[in-house]
């Protein structure tokens, strides 16, 4: 699919792993890592296994291979940078969020309407039917700003959905275990997110701080709506002050050689 080329960037010894949401691509939150990477910062965005070709090849996936595709990021910055943050989009907000849960070294958090769970009875129906209903009808492409279109699935793959939820289950779980600060945006109208996940990370996310910022003029795919300059500029600045606190100094710091 047009945009689901992976995105890296090495530029400082400040790190970004961003990952996208599910049944999206990196084109969801492409702008963003850009932004990241040309305000200094070392940054890779993967494509999420199962993702950028057919809602069928998703299918075929599980939660620990999208996972994999995270960690396996996060190996490759902290290979070259001295700090390493983390942001994600809806379930890339999940990934990772399950990323600092293992990984004590994330320095911080930027999540955009994470997902960590559903009222939706059809939806905590998946693992029941997923045998005969293979897929669904779309949550992608939830945007209010006009003539923006998110390259995404025309189907919700319902074999996948339902070990998405089971990530949802093993992070909220865990999420005590978070260290990293975190910024979290919200939209106020979002139909694909409900409040309900916003409010688990709260209650959850006992070990660390939690700052939530209401998104006023956005759907759920923030990062490319109305509010996405709100977002890149909050997020830079969010990890320019807390990697300037961790190093006493520039936070860019040398670029990589």
């Amino acid at each position: 699919m047009p945009g689901a080329e992976p995105f890296a960037a090495d530029r400082g010894r400040v790190g970004v792993v961003v990952s996208h949401g599910f049944t999206g691509t990196p084109a969801s939150v492409r702008s963003w890592a850009q932004y990241l990477a040309d305000a200094g910062y070392t940054v890779r965005l993967p494509l999420l296994p199962g993702h950028g070709t057919t809602w069928q090849d998703t299918n075929r996936t599980r939660w620990t291979d999208w996972y994999g595709a995270i960690e396996q990021a996060y190996s490759e910055v902290a290979e070259r940078c001295d700090t390493v943050f983390a942001c994600g989009l809806s379930m890339g907000g999940t990934l990772v969020t399950r990323l600092a849960e293992l990984n004590r070294d994330i320095a911080g958090l930027v999540l955009v309407n994470p997902a960590f769970g559903t009222e939706r009875f059809d939806a905590r129906l998946a693992p029941y039917i997923s045998w005969a209903v293979r897929s669904r009808p779309a949550i992608g492409g939830d945007i209010k700003k006009p003539g923006v279109v998110e390259p995404a699935y025309d189907r919700t793959p319902v074999v996948a959905f339902a070990s998405l939820l089971k990530l949802w289950r093993v992070t909220v779980a865990d999420l005590g275990r978070v260290t990293a600060p975190i910024l979290m945006y919200r939209s106020r109208d979002d139909h694909v997110v409900e409040p309900l996940s916003g409010r688990l990370l709260q209650a959850g996310a006992t070990s660390t701080t939690v700052r939530e910022v209401v998104l006023e003029n956005s759907y759920h795919v923030a990062t490319l709506d109305n509010d996405a300059p709100q977002i890149f500029s909050g997020s830079a600045e969010f990890i320019r002050s807390l990697s300037t606190a961790a190093a006493g100094g520039d936070a860019a710091g040398a670029a990589v050689p």
